[in-house]
Order: C-alpha cells, then structure tokens, then sequence
C-alpha cells in the first residue's frame, strides 16, 4: 500500500490544479491546498506521503492526532508537518489538542464558548504565534452534522477578531452532503458558503482573498474547488479505504459522513 501513496497522491494533485484552471476567473485565484486525511491509517503511509512533497495533514479524532503527531518517526521525518484538527472538538478535548506539535489550524470551531476556550489554552502554552482557526457551518442543516447555522456565522467571526487575540480566522469549513448528485447542478451547500462568505466579507470588510473556504471531501474535491474552494481534505483516494477493526464485516460505511462505526461519529474526508 505504500508504494501506492504517492502514484495516488500526484494524482489528486494534478486533478486539483485541473479543477483550480476551470474555476471562475470572478473568485480568488487561490492555490488550493490539500490536506491529506489520514483517518485510521499508521504513521508510515503518512510518511511516505511526506517524502513525496505532502506537507498538510488532516485528523478527526483529538487522540489520534496527538498520538500521530508525537511518534517519534514522523517528529524526525517529517519536520515540515502541519496538522489540521477537522473533527468536532469537545471542550473538556481543547487542551489535549493543544499538546500536539506542529499543530497548524483547527477548522472546525463551531461556538463561541469554544473559540475562548481554544483562544485561553493556546495563550497558556505560550506559542510565538497565534492559532489559525476555521469557522464550522453547517450548510446542509444536518442534524448528523455539527457547525453553527449561517445565520450566526458573522457574530462568531466577529467575536474571534474582537476577543480571541491569540487566533488568526482564516476561513470557513464545511461537509456538503453526502451522496450529491452533481447531475441536479452545482453543491448547495457549496453554495451556501460562498454566499456566507461574501456576508461576511461585506459585513466585516475583509477582502474575499482572506477568508479561505474548506470544502470538498474524497467524494467531491474537483467539484468544490470549481466552484471556489480553497481547501480540500481528502483520506480513503490518497490512502485507500479505511478498514475499522472494532466493527467485524465494516464495509467502510465511516467514510460517509453523519454515519457512526464503533461508537466514534465519522464526520469528514
């Protein structure tokens, strides 16, 4: 399997730069960027992607990540990782994760409650520099799925930038739902974050260039960069389908969002 990690990677790169050249030339000419989902696999797959240029990983689970990010083989490896934090963070969970080294952004803020908790445990670790942080939205309006409503995304936002000085807002972070048929038209929920951007965007004055946009999954990357996606967080196409031990004859239904395997909610990439 690891011999096919990077076959599989510059694939997903080239399909990426492919869907950023058909994108609108009326948004952001953003490079997107991949985070690589490394859900359930070992540390030696994530290696192996390293060494073929990926530096931005991606981890749903609190525990898996520090666990991950603390081995000893990629602390010495891989010296350039940057870990994104893309699953629900429970508050009693936030200073758990912020033992992590080399942790990059947390995309999935989805309180305000929870941006000061992060805000007050990155200000106790006394880091150089602030946390990057994404908003949650939940666009579809799942009940499977967290995020704030669009409706409250501005106010939280807000509250970052005026009370949170040890987190950088950089975007907004989303989970389209699963299964769309593309045949019916562009992603709703795509379209409900490029709609809530430019809220904000006009609302707080910011330049749409600065607030980056986290969408798209294994299941619709191409599409979601089209359509204006600046980040994309892709697992089982880079790794391959993930297997759950705990579960005897899992045919991977935790790849599909909102669906739970083992007891653990299976949200993302």
């Amino acid at each position: 399997m690891a011999g096919d990690v990077g076959r599989r990677l510059l694939s997903v790169t080239e399909r990426i730069s492919s869907a950023a050249e058909r994108r609108s030339r009326v948004l952001p000419a953003v490079v997107p960027r991949l985070v690589a989902v490394g859900k359930t696999k070992p540390p030696s797959l994530l290696i192996e992607a390293y060494r073929h240029g990926q530096r931005h990983f991606g981890e749903n689970y609190v525990q898996e990540l520090v666990e991950k990010a603390s081995d000893s083989q990629i602390l010495s490896l891989c010296p350039e990782v940057k870990w994104h934090f893309i699953g629900h963070l429970q508050k009693n969970n936030v200073n758990k994760l912020m033992g992590a080294p080399n942790l990059f952004m947390i995309e999935t803020i989805d309180s305000i409650k929870l941006a000061d908790k992060v805000n007050l445990s990155w200000q106790k670790k006394q880091a150089s520099h602030r946390l990057k942080v994404m908003v949650q939205v939940n666009t579809s309006e799942e009940d499977s799925k967290h995020g704030l409503s669009a409706e409250h995304t501005v106010e939280t936002v807000r509250h970052i930038f005026d009370n949170c000085p040890n987190l950088e807002f950089v975007g907004l972070m989303t989970i389209g739902k699963y299964g769309y048929d593309l045949s019916a038209g562009p992603n709703p929920d795509f379209q409900v974050m490029l709609a809530c951007r430019q809220e904000l965007c006009g609302k707080l004055n910011l330049p749409l260039e600065a607030v980056e946009l986290s969408m798209g999954m294994s299941t619709d990357y191409e599409h979601a960069i089209e359509v204006g996606a600046t980040s994309v967080r892709v697992g089982s196409v880079i790794f391959g389908e993930r297997t759950y031990l705990n579960k005897p004859g899992s045919n991977n239904e935790a790849d599909k969002p909102g669906t739970t395997t083992g007891g653990m909610v299976a949200k993302m990439s």
